[in-house]
């Protein structure tokens, strides 16, 4: 049998560190049922909970990634599309540019060519009106010779 604890105590005997009777069965079965309890209605859900937010941030992150990627592609589509009509534009530039130093040498050489026509005219004009006055001024010529020296000598010259 068993003696009290107390008596043991009083008695000066040392006191056991763990007395092992059969509420250590009971308190080791109320252990394990609430250790199941635990896992069943604290710690499963809370690391599915975990589980979850973890496999939503790593979704999230792909998903990120994945944006990333395609906007890295769709600038590059962008600035070789840019890159494209810039290259259009100067093509026409040149072209536009050439064609009017064509177009401007073309309306530059008819000017000169009617201008070139025009002096041409005017001069056999100036030549025919010319000739036509001294034709018209030679007969005459000697005649206001004369009433010239006359009127410089202030008596008639034969």
């Amino acid at each position: 049998m068993q003696k009290p604890v107390l008596s043991t105590l009083a008695a000066g005997s040392e006191h056991p560190l763990i007395d092992i009777d059969g509420t250590m069965f009971l308190q080791f079965g109320l252990f394990l049922i609430m250790a199941v309890l635990a896992t069943q209605w604290l710690f499963k859900p809370y690391l599915r909970m975990r589980e979850e937010r973890r496999a939503g941030i790593e979704g999230a992150r792909d998903d990120a990634e994945n944006l990333a990627a395609e906007a890295g592609a769709r600038k590059a589509e962008y600035d070789s599309r840019m890159a494209a009509a810039r290259a259009r534009a100067h093509a026409e530039q040149r072209t536009i540019r050439s064609e009017a130093t064509a177009y401007q040498r073309e309306v530059t050489d008819k000017a000169r060519s009617e201008a070139n026509q025009t002096l041409a005219s005017a001069r056999a004009k100036i030549r025919k009106e010319a000739e036509a006055a001294r034709a018209e001024l030679l007969p005459r010529a000697d005649n206001l010779a004369r009433d010239i020296a006359s009127k410089l000598l202030s008596r008639k010259v034969a």
